[in-house]
């Protein structure tokens, strides 16, 4: 009795936070174990993946064109385009059905939605992460591109793309929950981003009336600051880090503000 009095009052001085902590490093170690234990090679497939694709687009469209609209290394401009926008489209496609995936989880006294959410947003990170340095690793020691001119630029443009990703994909949960053909929806309404951020061009090219249209879009902006920090030469006309900032400060506080209106609601 007097051991479980001892193990009880340890626990219940313990830092919140701490055991916070541990609970998304559980809930991300499960993750990893769920998203890639039941295939053979899982995780290995998992980042490669996204770079063989990243490859195939980029031999395609080196025969559409000349030359890249920056430099003269097909590889770097697209991989600066489709990688980053990969990482958005990835974490706002698999948070989307975070509560719907982790139910059962959900039922535990110490784990909330924004533990299983932090958890997937963490492996998701991760995982991208190792892909860029992997691909762009592999530019450099075949000569197809040099190191980063602005690491920190670099970065923060990840950074950046990640809080879209988790801002939108945590809208699109909370949306999906109160009604679920909002999915559908959303992957409607969302298809032309591919088309109109920045992957395949850059909107300094275009006329000042299409770029001001552009530049609504954050993740342009996301992606264009990724190419000022890779590229020595590459200066943009059209990037916007207060707008950029502004806009993921807004997104993040409606994504976890209706998160939280929607648990009070459901408690």
């Amino acid at each position: 009795m007097g051991e479980k009095t001892v193990t009880s009052t340890v626990r219940g001085s313990e830092n919140p936070l701490v055991i916070k902590a541990r609970v998304v490093a559980s809930l991300a170690l499960r993750e990893t174990r769920v998203t890639f234990g039941g295939v053979k090679l899982g995780y290995f497939w998992a980042i490669f993946e996204p770079v063989l694709g990243t490859a195939l687009l980029t031999l395609v469209f080196s025969f559409a064109l000349r030359h890249p609209p920056i430099g003269t290394s097909f590889p770097l401009f697209f991989a600066t385009g489709i990688l980053v926008f990969n990482l958005y489209q990835k974490l706002s496609g698999s948070l989307m059905i975070v509560f719907q995936n982790n139910r059962a989880l959900l039922t535990y006294p110490l784990v909330t939605e924004t533990d299983v959410v932090f958890a997937r947003f963490i492996v998701i990170l991760m995982t991208y992460l190792m892909i860029f340095l992997i691909f762009f690793s592999g530019l450099i020691a075949l000569d197809l591109a040099d190191f980063p001119h602005r690491l920190d630029l670099v970065f923060l443009a990840i950074a950046a793309m990640a809080a879209l990703g988790l801002g939108a994909g945590l809208t699109n949960a909370v949306l999906c929950l109160l009604w679920p053909t909002w999915r559908r929806i959303e992957a409607v309404i969302t298809r032309p981003l591919f088309f109109i951020s920045g992957v395949f061009f850059i909107p300094s090219n275009f006329t000042p009336g299409i770029r001001y249209w552009l530049s609504w879009n954050p993740m342009l902006h996301a992606i264009d600051l990724f190419r000022v920090g890779y590229y020595s030469n590459y200066y943009s006309n059209t990037l916007d880090l207060p707008y950029l900032g502004f806009y993921i400060i807004v997104l993040i506080f409606i994504a976890f503000g209706a998160e939280r209106l929607f648990r009070r609601r459901q408690h």
